[in-house]
């Protein structure tokens, strides 16, 4: 993958764009396949024969030339940029995470990225009290110099938008940049996007689905120092933000409220986990100051690259790995050990069965065989 710092010419921008939004490449696996071919073209030419490989038998849909100058020029013309992993405007935070996005667009403050970030959600049914104390924590960390992350959901999430509108605010959205969810707060889209920042991962006309605002999430945590909860009801979205908050190393910090009250089941329950207590700007600031302060140690490890003349795997190979896969995710590790056919073996073997839509990917680095290739 890129060094941070480095800038993608027009043509490997348009390459890194066609390769991602190919499908059944996400962000895992459009890093194992620059790692394997040295670069998103030569991985272009490769991906139909290693589909074929993994069990395909119908290449995956690449889109063309045509179609990827037509989005760049489309995010051009709304006055985006597609921003890519390793160069210097991409979010130093987001590039820890194991499953950061190639490219994301982003519209308005491109500056906004790089500085220190929470993240406010909660409830999209918010209660009058938790409505109030979002806008107070909002406004506070704004004035305090933090930049205020969160997804444009209803309730909490639009009310911390819009405390945090005059300092810095990022709204992290499911959808493509031209479909903004939900649709009664595409005034406020507008108004964050002049002057604020709107980011997404996915590519323009994308309306969003229900399977897409987890993915969201995990961008909304990643970009910030810490995940700020006010009200979740068990089960809810934002205790899935708080989640991926823990399993990214982010601080995770709750407003408690009233055991009478299912919105507020979710937050206690955090903060029996073991959550930071907030009730106040105060309890904010005390717990992510000393890691706004501290250096960034980029965490992202890359897949094993591929040595010079490293051969295909063998049938042979081939058929002793899939007998190790099933439904029950396998730690990678493990499946490298148990095949014998090292680190490197095991990320091509992975590719192939990615790129025929046959694997699925789990937290903590491990795999499973989809359920229609059992």
């Amino acid at each position: 993958m890129a060094a941070r710092g480095v800038h993608l010419d027009h043509e490997q921008r348009r390459d890194w764009l066609r390769l991602i939004r190919t499908e059944n490449v996400g962000p895992r696996t459009f890093r194992g396949l620059i790692n394997r071919f040295g670069g998103a073209a030569a991985a272009l030419e490769a991906l139909p024969g290693l589909a074929r490989r993994g069990g395909r038998l119908i290449p995956p849909r690449i889109p063309t030339i045509a179609e990827a100058e037509a989005e760049m020029a489309a995010l051009a013309k709304a006055d985006a940029q597609l921003i890519a992993l390793g160069e210097a405007e991409y979010p130093a935070l987001l590039r820890e995470i194991d499953d950061a996005p190639p490219l994301i667009t982003v519209a308005g403050r491109v500056e906004l990225l790089n500085r220190p970030a929470v993240a406010i959600v909660g409830s999209r049914n918010a209660s009058g009290a938790g409505r109030t104390m979002a806008a107070r924590l909002a406004r506070g960390l704004g004035e305090a110099g933090w930049v205020v992350v969160s997804g444009l959901a209803r309730g909490i999430d639009t009310v911390a938008h819009e405390a945090s509108l005059a300092t810095g605010t990022i709204a992290v959205i499911a959808g493509g940049l031209d479909r903004p969810y939900p649709p009664e707060n595409a005034a406020l889209f507008a108004r964050i996007a002049e002057q604020g920042a709107v980011l997404t991962e996915m590519p323009l006309g994308w309306e969003p689905r229900a399977r897409d605002f987890p993915r969201r999430n995990r961008l909304v945590s990643g970009l910030a120092l810490g995940a700020l909860v006010i009200e979740a009801a068990e089960r809810s979205g934002s205790l899935i933000t708080a989640r991926l908050a823990a399993e990214q190393g982010r601080d995770v910090l709750a407003v408690p409220g009233s055991p009478l009250d299912p919105r507020a089941a979710g937050t206690n329950g955090l903060i029996r986990q073991g959550a930071a207590l907030v009730t106040s700007v105060s309890d904010v600031l005390e717990a992510l100051t000393a890691l706004r302060d501290r250096p960034i140690t980029l965490r992202v490890e890359e897949e094993a690259a591929d040595q010079p003349g490293t051969p295909e795997p063998s049938e042979d190979l081939r058929g002793r790995f899939l007998a190790l896969l099933g439904p029950t995710p396998i730690a990678v590790d493990d499946l490298v050990s148990m095949s014998g056919s090292g680190a490197a073996g095991v990320q091509i073997l992975l590719l192939e069965l990615e790129l025929a839509g046959r694997l699925e990917r789990h937290a903590g680095g491990r795999v499973s065989l989809g359920s229609g290739s059992l």
